[in-house]
């Protein structure tokens, strides 16, 4: 499928992906590098066509990502990307690092040996791919990071109330990359992430992951 000469990125799915996997997969990576701009009226025709795909799969796809958050559909008058405002923003980093944090803490008391390795697996995973300096597959790993840290936490309440908001800011989380000094420090702060969960430290890992949200914020504060 062609997606506007996007790469796309990430670990090989186990389930196997079905087309309304891979239109919503197109047309969140277009939203997420900034192609389909916060705000902006989704052209149906046109991506339908760059898509390769029949307007039902796609009309499929808008709903899964209405769902997400990232668009929103008004009836009768099309759909449109969502613009976020900086309150917006700020509030949920605010709320997204309190429940990292939690999750930091309660990963390392809970997680298995062999889930933390998969944790540090994954890590080692995203560094290789920041040397290759491949933004968007890094921050497709680094979503499953924070995603994976979230679901060893063993709290299932965490678990959705993470999913929900991490969905509302991939575009946010991908703009605190653009730099290159922005993205050096990010990956620093994963490496001492890492360095905790190594040792199990749950209260040191956990202030590092609210630290991290929060200089998210302060990367793209400007930029909203």
């Amino acid at each position: 499928m062609d997606n506007g000469g996007v790469t796309t990125g990430g670990p090989v799915a186990i389930r196997k992906r079905t087309l309304h996997d891979q239109v919503a997969d197109g047309i969140r990576d277009l939203i997420i590098e900034g192609y389909l701009e916060p705000g902006s009226r989704i052209d149906e025709t046109r991506l339908i066509e760059q898509l390769e795909v029949s307007r039902t799969p796609f009309r499929e796809a808008l709903r899964t990502l209405a769902a997400e958050g990232l668009v929103i559909i008004r009836p009768s008058r099309g759909a449109v990307v969502r613009k976020l405002t900086a309150q917006d923003v700020f509030s949920m980093l605010e709320v997204l690092a309190h429940l990292e944090k939690l999750a930091g803490n309660l990963t390392c008391e809970r997680a298995s040996d062999e889930e933390i390795e998969a944790l540090l697996s994954l890590h080692r995973e995203m560094l290789a791919l920041y040397e290759k300096r491949e933004r968007l597959a890094y921050y497709k790993l680094n979503q499953d990071f924070h995603t994976m840290l979230s679901e060893l936490s063993g709290n299932e309440t965490l678990q959705e109330m993470q999913r929900n908001i991490q969905a509302r800011l991939k575009r946010i989380r991908f703009m605190g990359n653009r730099k290159p000094e922005y993205w050096a420090a990010a990956v620093d702060e994963h490496e001492k992430m890492a360095e905790c969960l190594s040792r199990r430290d749950g209260p040191a890992l956990g202030d590092i992951m609210a630290g991290h949200l929060m200089n998210t914020w302060n990367r793209v504060k400007n930029s909203v």
